[in-house]
């Protein structure tokens, strides 16, 4: 299936950008991110992975990966509600409580987790489509 990656984390760039589209927005946030990647859900894009998946909270982390379609269609609305549902969650995460200023080694593990997350979704994609 072939899809493209919305990230601000430099490791995924790394490793994707010879093998797929990746759209890097290395100084976006978390909410960034999401908002970028419903602008292109409005514009016909489908979202392929979960904009929530892990179970590091939207306030702790300041790195995301999310997977939509290559091709455009018509607006998916199942896409479109998890989007809005998503950055309706880390909205209230992030007003919540701001994300930490985390140790150099810290970011180091969240960009990790972020990069194992989206990878085992690329690479289940790969193996079923």
């Amino acid at each position: 299936m072939k899809k493209t990656i919305i990230t601000n984390n430099v490791l995924v760039y790394d490793k994707y950008n010879e093998k797929m589209d990746i759209i890097y927005l290395k100084e976006s946030s978390y909410l960034e991110i999401l908002s970028y990647a419903r602008n292109k859900i409005h514009e016909g894009y489908k979202l392929l992975t979960h904009p929530l998946s892990g179970s590091v909270k939207p306030n702790e982390t300041p790195f995301k990966s999310v997977a939509i379609s290559v091709e455009k269609d018509k607006l998916d609305i199942e896409s479109l509600e998890i989007i809005e549902s998503s950055i309706n969650t880390a909205k209230k995460f992030i007003e919540g409580k701001k994300t930490p200023r985390w140790t150099k080694e810290i970011l180091e593990d969240f960009r990790l987790i972020d990069f194992n997350l989206i990878d085992g979704a690329v690479q289940s994609m790969d193996q079923f489509y």
